[in-house]
């Protein structure tokens, strides 16, 4: 009797470990698509300056006689799928290159590949995706780095996009 269940045994352990499946002992494979990549239309327009809301600088620090940069989106904006997403800027003490001056303006959305405008107006951004979005705007000079000046130049803010 211990023989027949020795060899049971080893008979099952052959069967169990014998297969040309590799995936016979794992468990269940699941494929998880990426999640949809957002692909952005840009439309460019021309547009006048918009007048400095001074009420921005409060509490800023800032050189007035350097190149200073005003991005007219509000932190938390909320916006329809269906509607752009307006990049209106002004720029104080510098010209783009597209102007005839030597400066450029780099914009990201949710830290994907950078886009530039080289000259005044105002940039439409559509076909979002729902949910939130980062837009980052910096005003880029000569050498190719930020222009710094005190807390201006970088600017960041935050959208929700609804259905």
């Amino acid at each position: 009797m211990r023989t027949i269940l020795i060899l049971m045994m080893a008979v099952l352990a052959c069967a169990g470990c014998s297969g040309n499946n590799e995936n016979a002992h794992t468990t269940a494979t699941t494929v998880v698509p990426a999640p949809p990549r957002q692909v952005l239309r840009a439309e460019f327009r021309e547009a006048s300056p918009r007048p400095i809301d001074r009420d921005v600088l409060q509490g800023r620090k800032y050189d007035a006689e350097k190149p200073m940069l005003f991005f007219h989106v509000p932190n938390g904006q909320k916006l329809r799928a269906d509607q752009p997403l307006v990049i209106d800027f002004t720029l104080v003490n510098a010209k783009l290159k597209g102007n005839g001056g030597e400066y450029r303006l780099r914009y990201m959305v949710d830290d994907d590949d950078m886009q530039w405008i080289d000259r005044e107006g105002q940039v439409w951004l559509w076909d979002w995706l729902p949910g939130k979005h980062t837009i980052r705007v910096e005003l880029i000079g000569p050498d190719g780095w930020p222009a710094r000046n005190g807390d201006l130049n970088v600017e960041t803010r935050e959208i929700v996009i609804v259905k």
